[in-house]
């Protein structure tokens, strides 16, 4: 209480207006629509990243002779990035702003996609595939929290459905374009080539479309602003204030804020752990598809339709092995019209029901109870019709149901962590894509030592 009441009577903290047009929130919800949209495209630009690899598989194996297990390296690796560059990119966020973060971590990804296309060995390839994951990150946990940044919980739910698809949009699309790639007859270094490109568009955008959106950063910018204007060096920020501890200290103290809050909740634990296992059993796909559709129907890496022929037999005209993972797209997309229609309706209901800030964060597991059962159904289904002698329709559409109850999971678990822990976004996301992520980079390669019998 006394602390409230000295920051209360400051005359020089420096702190918005109720309808300051400086505050994110209240800027104009067209340009919040468009930043989210961009925040979206920045997180599906890193998973998009993550999968694109393994479409060139077959390339990457014969060029450097690689073992499987290796090949499944250049997916697991990056994903690995993950568990370390949130730690870095979350917190530091915290302390010097989103856009700092984005403009610096995003031109080094772009480097690291470069190395990678002009490798001449295999370790080299694998090591900047591991070191991109890690500036890959940084959209994983700033994207989240640039989104809590310009909006309020009411209409939160609706601009994370962007940021939510990005997990299982990126890596279902990435597949399906490197198989093109692998079939066109172009060198798999284009594979690569793509993803720089795709970097320094993103690079463009984030230098002149994305601008400051932590709350704590503008009010120390426009503290700055009026120590210039009046001469007067008393104007500060709350920020200043923790900043004004020494530099080693105070990045200690960010730094080791995502593993504080992890182990200090037990909340978050449980809830990362969750949405840990679902998210390494999306990965995990990525080596079970092609063991169901290549080896058991005859599905081929890129091509866009084909006729086989076994003897006397003919097989019916099969697609592109990308092309299995589209009904897990088509599924994230059910999943996002169900929640826009029937979930979130729920919460607004709930908040005008109440007074501002009194609406349960709780609400938002609502939607997760009504996913996981699914999520259970999927493995059933696709394991049961995963067979070559059952139409490969089958095991394709539990693909449909895993996009659907995937990212009812994912959207109720994200709404929920930042509700809960919203002045400390950035960390309490950057711990879930830590432990996350490493479930999404295991889950690969013990199936692919387990496929060689170890």
């Amino acid at each position: 209480m006394t602390l409230m009441s000295e920051v209360t009577i400051d005359p020089y903290l420096v702190q918005f207006a109720p309808d300051d047009k400086e505050n994110p929130k209240n800027w104009s919800r067209r340009r919040r629509w468009y930043l989210t949209y961009l925040a979206a495209l920045l997180g599906f630009n890193a998973t998009f990243a993550s999968s694109a690899p393994s479409g060139i598989a077959t390339q990457l194996m014969s060029s450097f002779k690689l073992s499987e297990e290796l090949a499944a390296l250049t997916i697991s690796l990056f994903v690995a990035g993950y568990c370390v560059g949130p730690l870095l990119w979350g917190p530091l966020s915290e302390q010097y702003g989103r856009r700092p973060i984005f403009l610096v971590t995003f031109p080094i990804y772009a480097c690291f996609q470069v190395g990678c296309a002009l490798s001449k060995n295999a370790a080299s390839i694998i090591i900047l595939r591991l070191l991109s994951g890690l500036f890959a990150a940084a959209p994983l946990t700033n994207s989240g929290a640039l989104i809590s940044d310009i909006w309020d919980a009411k209409t939160r739910g609706k601009a994370l459905v962007l940021f939510t698809l990005a997990p299982f949009v990126g890596p279902a699309l990435g597949p399906l374009v490197g198989g093109y790639v692998a079939q066109s007859g172009t060198s798999w270094t284009w594979m690569f080539w793509v993803l720089a490109i795709f970097a320094v568009v993103c690079i463009v955008l984030i230098y002149f479309a994305i601008p400051e959106t932590y709350a704590p950063i503008i009010l120390v910018q426009k503290a700055k602003q009026l120590r210039l204007q009046t001469g007067d060096e008393r104007y500060h920020a709350p920020l200043e204030l923790i900043q004004k501890k020494q530099l080693h200290k105070r990045l200690e103290e960010t730094l080791a804020r995502p593993f504080k809050i992890l182990v200090c909740e037990p909340m978050l634990i449980a809830v990362t752990i969750y949405m840990s296992f679902v998210y390494g059993c999306t990965y995990l796909l990525f080596e079970a598809y092609p063991v169901v559709f290549t080896e058991g129907h005859h599905f081929q890496p890129g091509k866009s339709v084909v006729t086989l022929r076994y003897g006397c037999v003919d097989f019916p005209p099969l697609g592109t092995l990308g092309l299995a993972y589209l009904p897990l797209v088509a599924g994230c997309v059910l999943g996002v019209i169900g929640y826009l229609l029937i979930f979130n309706p729920q919460y607004e209901a709930a908040m005008d029901r109440h007074k501002a800030g009194l609406v349960s964060p709780e609400i938002r597991l609502n939607l997760a109870m009504s996913g996981a059962p699914l999520f259970a159904i999927t493995f059933f289904w696709f394991g049961w019709t995963s067979y070559p002698s059952i139409s490969y329709w089958a095991p394709m559409m539990a693909g449909v149901l895993m996009g659907l109850s995937s990212s009812w999971i994912f959207l109720s678990l994200f709404n929920y962590i930042i509700d809960v822990y919203l002045f400390a976004a950035a960390s309490a996301l950057a711990a879930n894509t830590v432990i996350r992520s490493a479930a999404g980079a295991g889950f690969p390669v013990r199936h692919a030592l387990c496929g060689t019998g170890r």
